[in-house]
């Protein structure tokens, strides 16, 4: 008999299931701490190498829960109407949390928008390295993190900077490989003409 067995066999034990119940809750308020830790971690160390450049990260909360962060994203300094920004964050798909992280749209786009000549290149750039798309993201990929298994715990707990250094080293490329082709797509969605960014509601309107 392995030890995880023998751990379960004890706890299924009637005079044991109280106190594995009490554990258990335990453990996943401990898990839920430690994830936490973890964006707030990364995200400071985002903004310590991010402090000379457009971008200042911020995290994300659960929608569910006060408190519990899920994620982080690098939103521009100076606020637009219509951006790119580079994020990751956790989802919850197939009963387990994985991490993904992307370059994300403020809005869903516009026709105009996505014909802009610089974000053109810059989605056909992500697509031809290898990044999904579809109408939120112009860009995000899966991560090999799945931040509340047992083995990701662990590293965050013993090697917690090696750990960060590696999450780190995987949204650099849209920090830095990209930022170039990023800040100009942002220059020229800034740039558009109202007049081209103008909603289909307000068409009606103007028809009705």
């Amino acid at each position: 008999m392995n030890e995880e067995q023998a751990v379960l066999d004890f706890f299924a034990k009637p005079e044991n299931l109280p106190l594995g119940l009490s554990v258990a809750e335990q453990m996943d308020e401990i898990r839920t701490r430690m994830n936490t830790s973890f964006w707030d971690q990364l995200c400071l160390r985002l903004e310590n190498r991010l402090a000379a450049t457009p971008w200042q990260a911020l995290t994300t909360e659960d929608r569910n829960a006060a408190g519990v962060l899920v994620g982080l994203q690098c939103k521009l300094r100076i606020e637009q109407t219509q951006s790119l920004f580079p994020m990751m964050e956790q989802q919850f798909l197939g009963g387990i949390w994985r991490v993904f992280f992307g370059l994300m749209w403020q809005s869903t786009p516009t026709v105009e928008q996505l014909a802009l000549p610089a974000v053109a290149a810059l989605k056909q750039q992500l697509l031809d390295a290898g990044f999904k798309q579809n109408e939120a993201f112009m860009a995000w990929q899966w991560t090999p993190h799945y931040p509340l298994r047992r083995d990701f715990l662990q590293r965050f707990s013993l090697q917690p900077e090696v750990l960060l250094d590696e999450t780190e080293a995987i949204l650099a490329p849209l920090l830095i490989s990209y930022s170039s082709a990023i800040a100009a797509a942002n220059a020229s969605l800034q740039n558009l003409p109202r007049s081209m960014t103008i909603s289909l509601d307000q068409l009606r309107r103007k028809r009705d």
